[in-house]
C-alpha cells in the first residue's frame, strides 16, 4: 500500500460531478463518528438531507458499502432507502432493490462465537457483534487488549477454514466467506444505474482497501478518510470534513 494519497481538492466540485459518477460511500468513519459502540452512532438531518440530495444529482447511482448490517444501516437512514452493500460485501441490495446473498457458513459463525464468550465476558469493556454472516469482536473501549484480542481471535479461528478474517479499526471480524468490499462495487457496476459511470469510493478503514483497488483499476476516485497507508488517490483528515467536502457540491 502507498502513502503517497493526494490532499482531497476543495471545492468537491474541482473533483467530482455527481450527475456523471457512481458514488460508493462507506458507513461508519465516513458518514457517521466512529463510537465505542456501533449502536451509538446519530444520523443528523443533515446528513440525510445531503444523501437524498446526492441520490437525486446522480440518478440513483450511490450506494452505502459497509460491514454493518443492511437493516442496521436502514434503521439509522430511514426513511431513506438506499442500495447497500453489507457485511463487506457478503449481502448486497440493488438498485431495483433485488437482495444478492453470497452463501455463508453459518455454524462456523456460531462455534467462533461459542469460543470467544468465554473472553468477552471475562474482561469489561470488549463487545461482541454477531452479524448476518460474521461476528465482528470490539476492543476500542479496552485498547489495552489489543493482542489479547487477536490471540483470542486467532485461537477461535482454530480449525474453521470457511472463514475470513478482517481486521479494522479497534475490531476484528470473522466473515464466513470471502465477499470482499471491491467485489460489490464491481458487481454494482455491471447494473443500472452504475454501470457507464465514473466509480467513487469513500472510506476510512483496511477493509475498505479492496473497494480502493477496484475503483482506481476503473479509473475512478479513491478516497481516504484518516491516516494510515492506503492504495487510494486522494486523502482527507477527519470524517466531518469530508461531510464538508461532499456538502460543498451543493454549492457548485
Amino acid at each position: 500500500m502507498s502513502h503517497s494519497a493526494l490532499p482531497l481538492p476543495f471545492p468537491a466540485s474541482s473533483l467530482l460531478d455527481p450527475t456523471r459518477a457512481a458514488l460508493f460511500l462507506d458507513f461508519d468513519g465516513t458518514l457517521v463518528a466512529i463510537t465505542d459502540r456501533p449502536d451509538l452512532v446519530r444520523v443528523s438531518p443533515h446528513l440525510r438531507d445531503l444523501l437524498t440530495w446526492l441520490l437525486e444529482g446522480a440518478g440513483g447511482a450511490l450506494a452505502i458499502v459497509t460491514g454493518r448490517d443492511i437493516a442496521d444501516v436502514d434503521s439509522y437512514l430511514a426513511p431513506l432507502r438506499l442500495p447497500i452493500a453489507g457485511i463487506h460485501g457478503m449481502v448486497r441490495r440493488r438498485a431495483d432493490g433485488h437482495l444478492d446473498e453470497t452463501p455463508s457458513d453459518d455454524a462456523a459463525i456460531a462455534t467462533i462465537d461459542a469460543r470467544l464468550q468465554p473472553f468477552v465476558s471475562g474482561a469489561d469493556g470488549l463487545l461482541l457483534e454477531r452479524k448476518t454472516a460474521s461476528i465482528a469482536l470490539h476492543y476500542r473501549a479496552r485498547p489495552d487488549l489489543e493482542q489479547a484480542s487477536r490471540d483470542a481471535m486467532e485461537e477461535a479461528l482454530g480449525g474453521v477454514d470457511s472463514v475470513t478474517l478482517l481486521r479494522g479499526k479497534m475490531v476484528l471480524e470473522a466473515k464466513a466467506g470471502t465477499a470482499h468490499k471491491g467485489q460489490a462495487v464491481q458487481a454494482y457496476m455491471n447494473e443500472a444505474p452504475f454501470a457507464g459511470r465514473l466509480p467513487f469510493f469513500a472510506g476510512d478503514d483496511r477493509t475498505d482497501e479492496d473497494a480502493f483497488d477496484t475503483v482506481n483499476a476503473c479509473g475512478g476516485i479513491s478516497v481516504k478518510i484518516g491516516t494510515g497507508p492506503t492504495m487510494a488517490q486522494y486523502r482527507i483528515d477527519r470524517q466531518t470534513d469530508f461531510i464538508d467536502w461532499l456538502d460543498s457540491l451543493r454549492g457548485a
